[in-house]
């Protein structure tokens, strides 16, 4: 009968998920599942290759001395920070060995590319080209040129999942820059809009102010851009203000990032020069803050 069926298949459902929240009994099969899906990842890929593919079948010459000059000068003002970033890093190491300080200056990060995007608008979630299988682990941080994007929540052997900063599950314990006021930024469901929460009323908090990871909790590494604030609303006789943020990192827009590793993983990181030989997927020693200029 139809109602039966129907009857032992909730009952099956609701075994299944409670069996997988209070005995995470479903993990492995998800990731098999996940592995068995990256030809899907990859076919849906495919299109974007593809019309990239065609257009460059039609790039004038004209585009293309253009886009070497921009690069020529891309290149120049990378050459200039990387000249002022050495300096700097040789005086923080400097300063550090002075304070007797093991902290590593830079984290150690490995570039993955963005394969596939979920279609659920209610679950922002990306899916990378790296697993298991490159050494990554479910809660390391992910981050892009310009800020930190999410974290992993499941890998598979070759592709990973990443919940995004903006998904309404997700929070992110931050710090004012400006004045190390700490506080819980949590994701809105909106690409475009995260909520500082727990903001007393009295907290010298200001519009434009930069918010970065505090490192509490040991999840993300600290000191990343994670958003600026860019609303700020204070009711009568509450006591804690509503404040809204914007992601530095362009969530919706990104193809490459970072994954990042905590320091002494067993991950052996490439030296910088490396990375200049244009393979996007080998591991290099990178500081992401680099990026923003």
């Amino acid at each position: 009968m139809p109602g039966l069926r129907l009857l032992l298949v909730i009952i099956v459902s609701v075994t299944l998920i409670v069996a997988d929240h209070h005995y995470d009994r479903l993990t492995p099969v998800r990731s098999t599942l996940a592995t068995g899906l990256t030809p899907v990842y990859w076919l849906g890929n495919a299109p974007y290759q593809f019309s990239d593919w065609v257009a460059s079948l039609f790039t004038t010459r004209e585009d293309v001395k253009q886009e070497n000059e921009d690069l020529k000068a891309r290149l120049l003002i990378l050459e200039r920070r990387a000249l002022k970033y050495a300096a700097l890093a040789s005086e923080n190491n400097e300063l550090r060995r002075l304070m007797n300080s093991s902290e590593l200056l830079d984290d150690r990060v490995i570039v993955s590319e963005v394969v596939s995007v979920s279609p659920d608008p209610y679950s922002h979630e990306i899916i990378i080209n790296k697993g298991r299988s490159d050494g990554l682990q479910v809660g390391q941080a992910i981050l892009d040129a310009h800020g930190l994007m999410g974290q992993v929540v499941q890998t598979s052997q070759v592709t990973s999942r990443v919940l995004l900063v903006s998904d309404s599950s997700h929070a992110v314990p931050v710090e004012v820059v400006r004045n190390g006021l700490r506080a819980i930024l949590l994701g809105t469901g909106d690409s475009v809009t995260l909520d500082l929460v727990h903001v007393p009323d009295t907290a010298d908090i200001r519009e434009g102010d930069l918010l970065v990871s505090s490192g509490l909790g040991g999840r993300f590494p600290r000191g990343y851009p994670v958003a600026e604030v860019s609303l700020i609303n204070k009711e009568p006789g509450e006591p804690f203000v509503s404040i809204q943020a914007t992601p530095k990192a362009q969530l919706s827009q990104s193809r490459l990032v970072l994954v990042v590793f905590p320091p002494n993983d067993g991950v052996k990181a490439l030296p910088a020069s490396d990375n200049d030989q244009g393979k996007p997927e080998s591991s290099v020693t990178g500081d992401v803050q680099e990026g923003q200029g």
